[in-house]
Parts: structure tokens; C-alpha cells; sequence
């Protein structure tokens, strides 16, 4: 974790020969899928006028929690009896990479101080390790994808000619998933189960944004 938030710090540094504009970001995201916790990402980009700039995006946020919508499904169709052993069955430990392109227009507020709304569309990646149905002990891995887009706005407050510092809130939307059958040994059903993480919700994040002239 501190490798991560170093690197993503010391990143716009090395990149500053490819692009015009590197921002690092952190704060809270909270998805409709899992519990709310921390984000951190990085903006590349170019500047089209003083008042709009284009680039990329990648974020990471992680959550390990328990699905409890899994859990219910696991009651409702095998029974309650083992109600403790289908949480440990809905363990999951998720890693959200959103890639996105992104673009930020923004008007002066003052002299130092500007307004900004932006928007991106791109791809997210979830990286989910889960528990093994039949052997709960065991962990398995699936990727699962989604167009996802975002809006939002914030306010940036110019340190000096080459960087600002910046508070933004912004609304995600995505519904990455999978299918996958579950066989009960006792009873010999099977079903197939839906796994389905909605990554819709608000974030609320800071940030440093860098300027490179060449």
C-alpha cells in the first residue's frame, strides 16, 4: 500500500516528457456493492486551451467484505442450517481498476481560483478473488469487465504556473459480472448463481495537479 501511494506520487515526475498535465488523487468511494473506503488514482493528460484538458485515468480501490446478498441466495436455496459456513463462502476480496478518458472544462471564480466540471467513459476491470463453493477454504479468481462512465465538478486553487491543488465529487457508474453453477453434494441440485457487483456511487476525493511546458 505505501509502495502504491509512492509511486502514483512520484509518477507525474517521470512522466513529465509525454504529457503536458499529471494529477494524483485520493479520497472516499463509496459503491453500492460493498461498504464505502479509501481510492487513490492518477490523471494524465494535455491541455487543449487554458479552459479544457483531455487525458486517461486509472483508479485502485479495494474492499474485503462479505457478500451479503450472496449469503441470502446461498439461505434461500440450501437452507439456512448452514447460515455461518455460506458467510465464509461469500468472502470476497475485490480490486477495482477503472481505465478511462477523461475531460475537464473549468472557468475562473476568482483570481486564483477555478470552477470544473468533468467527465470520463472507459472500462472497468475487477480483479475478484472469492471463496470456492465446495472447499470455502480455498480461493478462486475471476476478472470481470463493464463500460463505466462519470461525472462531476470541484473547485481548484492555483499554488503557482505549474500546479494546483483540487476537491472533487464525482458519481461512478458500472455493473460488472458473472454466472457460475453451484452444485449441493448433499442434494445434488444445482444452480447457477449471479454474481453481479454494482460499483455505482459517489466519490468525494482531493488532489495535487502538476503542469509540464516544454
Amino acid at each position: 500500500m505505501k509502495k502504491l501511494i509512492a509511486i502514483l506520487f512520484i509518477l507525474p515526475f517521470i512522466l513529465f516528457a509525454q504529457f503536458e498535465v499529471g494529477a494524483v488523487k485520493i479520497g472516499s468511494y463509496s459503491p453500492n456493492a460493498t461498504e464505502g473506503g479509501f481510492i487513490i488514482g492518477y490523471e494524465g493528460g494535455w491541455n487543449i486551451d487554458e479552459s479544457f484538458l483531455f487525458g486517461w485515468s486509472i483508479d485502485w480501490f479495494r474492499k474485503n467484505y462479505v457478500d451479503r446478498k450472496l449469503v441470502a441466495e446461498y439461505n434461500e436455496f440450501f437452507g439456512p442450517i448452514n447460515s455461518s459456513l455460506n458467510e465464509l463462502r461469500a468472502k470476497t476480496d475485490l480490486h477495482s481498476v477503472p481505465l478511462m478518458f477523461t475531460i475537464n472544462a473549468g472557468y475562473p471564480i476568482a483570481p486564483r481560483a477555478r470552477a470544473f466540471v468533468t467527465g470520463s467513459a472507459g472500462l472497468e476491470v475487477l480483479l475478484i478473488f472469492y471463496r470456492n463453493y465446495q472447499k470455502p477454504e480455498d480461493d478462486e479468481f475471476q476478472a470481470a469487465f463493464d463500460f463505466s462512465w462519470r461525472i462531476g465538478g470541484g473547485i481548484s486553487y492555483e499554488f503557482g504556473t505549474r500546479s494546483d491543488a483540487f476537491v472533487e465529487l464525482t458519481y461512478h457508474n458500472s455493473k460488472p459480472g458473472w454466472e457460475y453453477e453451484v452444485r449441493d453434494s448433499a442434494t445434488g441440485r444445482t444452480r447457477i448463481f449471479e454474481r453481479s457487483f454494482n460499483m455505482s456511487g459517489m466519490m468525494m476525493r482531493v488532489g495535487f495537479r502538476f503542469f509540464f511546458f516544454n
